[in-house]
């Protein structure tokens, strides 16, 4: 078996820098405010530590219970598991957990902090939609972010938005009280801040996520060496998802940004702030990589 690396990505590895930065930024921002709101600033510290505690320990556990997926054994999935298998030696990463979702929507995810704490989850649907070539190209993107460490990044930016939303959407409804107690102006203040740190999240959230999968379609493509049968995988993926009613793609919508394909409805106002490049965007790079492994002296 051929020994194939993960080739780097300066650019992404830039990216994640800039956003973690951004994410610390905010992270003290919305720990300062609360601090203030709660009038205490042990509790605010607290808010905020057990907050990013969980994001970081149970990033994987908490992305598996949201699609209902379940962790299956070789014996359970044994052409599955051989598959990751091969591309993890191929890689030199340590294995993942492998899981499987119950779900005709056809689709793949990796989650998890680090290449020794992360899982590789697949629906039902893609497995059987996908023959065993594209299903390889799917697993080899989904492993690529595993060694990215990208989804990490990703999971603290979209709970410290989801938090600050929660924040933004009930906090005149949670603020009732403290507004008898002359405590509204303090709670205008942190519902402001509440806006700008949701806001400020989802635009560091789309800026690292777009550029991140075609990343791990570059770096998954170099390591099965056939960019072809992820181009297929993506073209039969994207297909099914786009045909997605309104009500499909809401009750996947928090787990769109860690899919292969984002589950987006054509008719979905939301395509216009996908956590995903364009297809023709992602088949263009795909191309141009098999015409540079089939020319290596062309490059």
């Amino acid at each position: 078996m051929r020994a194939v690396s993960f080739r780097k990505d300066p650019g992404l590895s830039a990216r994640m820098g800039g956003v973690g930065l951004g994410l610390g930024a905010l992270y003290v921002l919305f720990g300062v405010v609360l601090m203030q709101w709660l009038g205490s600033a042990v509790l605010g510290f607290a808010v905020v530590l057990i907050m990013a505690a969980g994001q970081w320990f149970f990033s994987d556990t908490l992305a598996l219970r949201s699609m209902r997926a379940k962790v299956v054994t070789p014996q359970q999935a044994p052409e599955l598991h051989a598959m990751i298998d091969r591309l993890c030696l191929q890689a030199g990463l340590p294995k993942p957990k492998v899981a499987i979702a119950q779900t005709d929507l056809p689709n793949a995810f990796a989650t998890g902090r680090s290449p020794s704490r992360s899982a590789v989850c697949v629906t039902t649907g893609i497995l059987q939609r996908l023959t065993a070539d594209e299903l390889e190209g799917v697993l080899a993107h989904e492993l690529a972010h595993v060694a990215n460490r990208d989804v990490s990044v990703m999971t603290v930016a979209s709970s410290l938005g989801l938090l600050a939303g929660f924040v933004t959407q009930w906090g005149f409804l949670l603020g009732g009280n403290r507004n008898r107690n002359n405590g509204g102006p303090a709670f205008i203040v942190v519902w402001l801040v509440s806006m700008v740190v949701y806001f400020l999240s989802f635009i560091l959230t789309r800026s690292l996520s777009r550029y991140r999968e075609l990343s791990a379609d570059r770096r998954g493509a170099y390591l099965t060496g056939d960019p072809r049968q992820l181009a297929t995988a993506l073209q039969k993926i994207s297909g099914d998802m786009s045909r997605l009613t309104p009500a499909q793609v809401e009750q996947t919508q928090g787990a769109s940004a860690f899919f292969f394909a984002p589950a987006l409805s054509r008719q979905s106002f939301s395509a216009l702030f996908s956590t995903h490049p364009p297809l023709e965007q992602r088949l263009a790079q795909l191309a141009q990589i098999e015409v540079e492994l089939r020319n290596p002296g062309a490059s």
